[in-house]
């Protein structure tokens, strides 16, 4: 049977139509390209609903781009890296130094992997750059400090505060630094100690004192003060202008052979004891800065 409609009824249905035309109009835009609908998003200020979504800019082959969302297995990494971080926050606070240590120790091999992973996929983002800026302020900027602080620095009040919270300071300083001073400096150095480093100095010389006790509990006083003067020490050495050695580029170029047979015979070393081998070669590596800069001042 045939439909029929008087003319009002098709009146009402043009209006109907139009205005659905109107409301798709003002909710889609009238455009296809991607990289201008990203750029329309970016720059407009207001969002309808609640949204979860990324929108960064940056610049290649000279023009700029406009992307949302984010790569996912380089910020997993990231993620699990502040994870760890998190969780010796939490071991810290209980007690628990040795399980501490070993979280911040994870966070440094995942802190190395995720950048490693974003180059190798050509992941590399700016939300991934400061993402893994920020986890690595709680992983090797506070988590060593209250690490410290709970196994050595309370018993000294205010002094001990202090000195964890220069160490704290002093990461958030240099991993500012390095956020700004990307592509302005030589990839080969660092300007000042990794943070990761660092931090890695802070807990190898606490799992030392956990695994080596038997001569702590006569020199309590002594040793609070030691570490007191090692944390800060750590923390200077990352905001100062000593150039380290980065070996970013150490994997693509080759060595005699003879640097193989020395780095195994350094495994054996440190796999005696391990953490007063990677306490030892931290030390090395933190003085081999600072050596290699009084060098150049006195030829200069």
């Amino acid at each position: 049977m045939t439909n029929l409609q008087s003319p009002k009824d098709q009146s009402n249905n043009s209006t109907s139509n139009e205005g659905v035309s109107q409301d798709r109009a003002a909710t889609q835009p009238p455009f296809i390209d991607e990289q201008d609908l990203n750029i329309r998003l970016a720059n407009n200020d207001s969002y309808d609903g609640l949204t979860f979504e990324v929108i960064e800019a940056e610049v290649a082959e000279g023009q700029r781009i406009v992307s949302r969302g984010v790569y996912l297995a380089p910020n997993l990494i990231t993620t699990l890296s502040l994870l760890s971080g998190f969780y010796s926050i939490l071991a810290s606070t209980q007690g628990e130094f040795y399980k501490a240590s070993l979280a911040i120790f994870l966070s440094a091999i995942l802190d190395g992997a995720d950048g490693r992973v974003a180059r190798m996929l050509n992941a590399q983002s700016p939300f991934g750059e400061q993402y893994d800026s920020l986890a690595d302020m709680l992983a090797f900027g506070v988590a060593p400090a209250i690490l410290i602080y709970s196994f050595a620095l309370e018993p000294l009040g205010r002094i001990g505060i202090g000195c964890a919270f220069v160490f704290t300071a002093c990461g958030a300083f240099r991993l500012a630094r390095f956020n700004v001073q990307i592509g302005e400096v030589d990839k080969k150095y660092f300007v000042g100690l990794a943070s990761p480093l660092a931090a890695i100095l802070v807990t190898s010389a606490v799992m030392v004192a956990v695994d080596h006790n038997e001569w702590i509990g006569q020199y309590d006083t002594a040793v609070m003060f030691l570490f007191a003067a090692w944390v800060v020490t750590c923390g200077l050495l990352m905001v100062s202008n000593v150039k380290y050695y980065s070996f970013k580029e150490f994997d693509k170029k080759k060595v005699p052979f003879v640097v193989l047979i020395i780095g195994v015979l350094i495994m054996s070393i440190v796999l005696y004891d391990i953490p007063v081998g990677i306490l030892a070669i931290g030390i090395i590596y933190a003085l081999s800065g600072i050596v290699t800069t009084i060098q150049t001042k006195v030829k200069g």
